[in-house]
Formats: C-alpha cells, structure tokens, sequence
C-alpha cells in the first residue's frame, strides 16, 4: 500500500467537462482534502466556461475540496471536439504547469471511450513530466470499464457524501440515463470488493517510480 501522507501539499486535477473530476475522483478528494486543510488544489477544466455548467461546477469543487486553498479554471473549448483544439488544450496545461509543481495530477484514463477524455489523458504525461499522475473512470454507455491497478478507499460517510453533493451540485447532469445512486454506488461497491474495502475509487496508473534506497 501506498500512503500520500503529510507531504501531499499539492495537487492538480483535470477535466474535459464539468462534473468529470467529481464523479472520478470526489471521494478521494473529500478524503485528502478533509484530512489537509490548506492544500493546493488546481482544477482545470476544459468546456463548460460562461454557462450554467461553470457555475455548478465552481460550486461542486468547493464542496468537494473542503478546506483546501482552491483555483479554478473552466475553458469554453466545445464539448465533444477536443481532437480538433489541440493546441489549445495543450496550451492550458503548459499555463497550468508553470503555475504549479503538484505531488498528485488526477486526470481522465488513456483507455476511456469518451474522445475528450481520452485525449486529455494523452496531453498530461507531455506536460507534468515525472509527476504522479492518476486516472479516474466514469461510468458510461460506452462500457469501457475495466481492471485497474491503483484503488482509494472510501468510508461509507465519504461516499454517501459524495453522492450527495453530485446531485446537489449538478442539476443539469440528472436527466442522464447513468446518472443517479445506484450507479455511483454499485460502481465503488464493486472496486472496494477488489481492494478488499467497502467502498473505492479505482485509477489507472501508468508509470510508478518506486524508491527503494533507504
């Protein structure tokens, strides 16, 4: 097992959409944020900026980041064609990196079927070189779930919590046909029972330096 413990003072998370970050990783960051107050936590997030959708998701991540010395950022890319904004993208990262030296990047899955996801997930090892970076699944239509290799475990509070404030914070998401309890539920369920927990989040890992000098 490997514990992020005092010396987590930074970390960044990434979204294609708002609501990515909550519904990945929220429960691990009620946990770390809750047990550190004061952390750094940068959000980018690349579509939904000026609309509705920015301001629930101002609102989620200050719910979500309890304590934490928050900076958001919400870009007006259009959703759904990242491919074609590239640079674009690419740019905010770079802006985001010069800005930033975090212990943690929590980002979408180089394997998720969502081509905005997918592609934000590419962009991060080009830009947080050598940094820790972990990524998150969302449940979707597509069924591009699969075996994992990094879990955080949740308490029941944290993940009842959780729940909560993604349907708190999110009114324009409910409508969705696998956005509601049991799928956020079933889902932790499932990836505690791997890790031998009642409730986790699961993250792809792809590069783990392990040091082992004493």
């Amino acid at each position: 097992m490997i514990r992020l413990g005092a010396e987590l003072k930074s970390i960044v998370v990434l979204g294609a959409h708002c609501d990515d970050i909550a519904i990945g990783a929220g429960g691990t960051l009620l946990e770390i944020c809750g047990q550190r107050p004061g952390l750094q936590v940068d959000a980018l997030v690349l579509s939904g900026g000026g609309t509705d959708r920015e301001t629930e998701e101002r609102a989620a991540l200050a719910a979500f980041c309890p304590g934490a010395e928050l900076n958001v950022t919400v870009l007006k890319l259009p959703d759904g064609r990242l491919p074609s904004h590239w640079e674009e993208a690419k740019n905010a990262l770079e802006d985001l990196r010069r800005r930033t030296d975090p212990d943690v990047v929590f980002a979408p899955r180089t394997i998720d079927a969502h081509q905005d996801h997918r592609g934000l997930a590419q962009l991060v090892p080009t830009v947080f070189r050598g940094h820790l970076t972990l990524g998150y699944e969302i449940v979707k239509w597509d069924g591009d779930l699969g075996r994992l290799p990094a879990y955080a475990p949740m308490s029941d509070d944290v993940m009842q919590r959780k729940i909560e404030l993604l349907h708190q914070h999110y009114g324009s998401q409910q409508h969705r046909p696998w956005y509601d309890r049991e799928a956020f539920l079933g889902l932790a369920r499932i990836r505690g029972i791997e890790c031998q927990e009642r409730y986790a989040e699961a993250f792809e890992a792809n590069k783990l330096v392990i040091d082992l000098r004493g």
